[in-house]
């Protein structure tokens, strides 16, 4: 699974790459999470508003901090 978390490098950007990393360290999820941070990448998979995650390619949030909850269905898919 390939995880990327789309943001400037604010707050809540690096608060959602924190509890991304958590969940799946924590739960022994085979995934790269990465950071991405390069706005003309960010535009590309046409977010204009950040925070955002991308999994596979698709963007499944965008525009705002998620509960850990949240967090954990979008990358269990439950």
């Amino acid at each position: 699974m390939d995880i990327k978390i789309l943001g400037t490098g604010c707050p809540k950007c690096k608060a959602i790459e924190k509890a991304t990393r958590d969940f799946v360290e924590s739960n022994g999820i085979d995934a790269t999470v990465t950071k991405v941070d390069d706005i003309m990448e960010i535009m590309a998979y046409n977010v204009m508003v950040t925070p955002a995650i991308v999994i596979d390619g698709k963007v499944v949030l965008k525009g705002r901090v998620p509960s850990d909850i949240e967090i954990a269905k979008l990358i269990t898919g439950q």
